[in-house]
């Protein structure tokens, strides 16, 4: 079933963990974004995770961390539904 962002209710991240910066990244100085497509549960928890870009060497950082996050659930007509969406995961050199 497809949901539209604009019937939901609910949802919210309630729970973020960021990632630790890989030594060897950092070490060779590698930074950018890793995009993840994954569907949040109805439990509010990630249920399924698929990296889609980024840099690979940040990539496993950025999942471990993401799994780690939790939302409140989100409903259509009152009933709880799983939802996919993108999150970015930005690491930057400071």
């Amino acid at each position: 079933m497809h949901v539209t962002k604009d019937k939901l209710t609910g949802g919210g991240l309630i729970r973020n963990v960021n990632p630790g910066y890989p030594k060897e990244a950092r070490k060779n100085k590698i930074a950018g974004t890793v995009r993840l497509l994954v569907t949040i549960g109805t439990d509010g928890q990630i249920h399924d995770l698929k990296p889609l870009s980024g840099p690979p060497e940040l990539i496993p950082a950025a999942v471990k961390a993401v799994k780690q996050w939790r939302y409140n659930p989100f409903f259509m007509d009152g009933k709880p539904v799983e939802v996919q969406t993108d999150i970015n995961v930005n690491f930057a050199l400071n």
